[in-house]
């Protein structure tokens, strides 16, 4: 399929992972990519992959005059953008959330959900100066549905995000601008490398998986077909809704036998987040001090 021929595409956090792999099946439908990431190495060797004409913007999408400038070279290079995928984003801190720090949160909101402000902002700019409609695909997270005990910047960036794509598909539905989410599942990529001995991070994803629905984890091409569904016209009338990418998991019924309920001990998980002195026996409700 050449869904994309002749259509500019600019993809954010396109040096590694999900962005890399949206960079290359939206030009191997014909897109033209402006290929943006912090780390130029990487990025250049996504453009050099690609099959279309590519550029590679070195920027940080956080920052408001990066932003201007990748769009600028987009428009230079090629003319025109019509399709975003705004996919950069950190993770963020695993501390506890007692001792986070202020700099811990507010860096993971400012990627994260700044960045994403930004490039939606100049997208719906270009699409006005231009009088067009276009698409906008933002990477949500299934952390952004549910709540867990870790990762809150991380959790908190990515329920901002759903807001995000709510708003503006709001405004943006009466112009012809659609704007929708991926929200990526366990999808091993280069995000975590960083933290692969970190429980929850990248060393325990393939044995996390193994318990949704498809028994398995993603991959990033797996997400960038969704993220190029939704940018084509095959979603015309799709706008304002976070597509799960997740094996089946946010479907799980946890306490139910087929969800794995009784599968694992959660002393050991209560232990290392709380430490054993301070978990309570009981859970909410329960003081565990002595009656006065």
């Amino acid at each position: 399929m050449r869904r994309f021929e002749g259509a500019v595409a600019v993809v954010t956090g396109a040096g590694s992972g999900l962005g890399r792999a949206s960079a290359q099946r939206l030009a191997a439908e014909g897109a033209n990519v402006v290929a943006v990431d912090v780390n130029t190495d990487a990025v250049l060797d996504v453009v050099a992959s690609l099959p279309t004409p590519g550029i590679h913007v070195t920027a940080d999408v956080s920052d408001e005059d990066a932003v201007d400038a990748y769009m600028a070279a987009g428009i230079e290079a090629f003319g025109q953008i019509d399709l975003f995928h705004l996919n950069a984003g950190i993770f963020g801190s695993f501390a506890p959330i007692p001792d986070l720090t202020v700099d811990d949160f507010e860096r993971v909101m400012a990627v994260n959900v700044r960045g994403q402000f930004l490039g939606l902002r100049a997208a719906l700019r270009h699409y006005r100066d231009r009088d067009v409609g276009g698409s906008i695909v933002f990477t949500a997270s299934i952390a952004g549905h549910r709540g867990s005990a870790d990762l809150l910047p991380y959790q908190t960036s990515k329920h901002a995000v759903t807001g995000l794509v709510h708003g503006a598909a709001m405004y943006g539905g009466p112009l012809g601008v659609r704007v929708n989410g991926v929200a990526p599942g366990i999808v091993p990529t280069e995000l975590f490398a960083a933290a692969a001995t970190t429980r929850g991070g990248g060393n325990d994803m393939t044995a996390r998986a193994a318990t949704t629905p498809l028994r398995r984890a993603g991959t990033p091409e797996d997400i960038a077909g969704v993220v190029a569904f939704l940018l084509s016209d095959d979603a015309a009338y799709t706008t304002g809704e976070i597509v799960t990418a997740d094996g089946g998991a946010s479907i799980v019924n946890t306490v139910r036998p087929s969800g794995g309920a009784g599968a694992w001990d959660p002393t050991g998980i209560d232990d290392a987040l709380y430490g054993a002195d301070r978990r309570r026996p009981g859970g909410a409700g329960t003081t565990g001090g002595d009656a006065s």
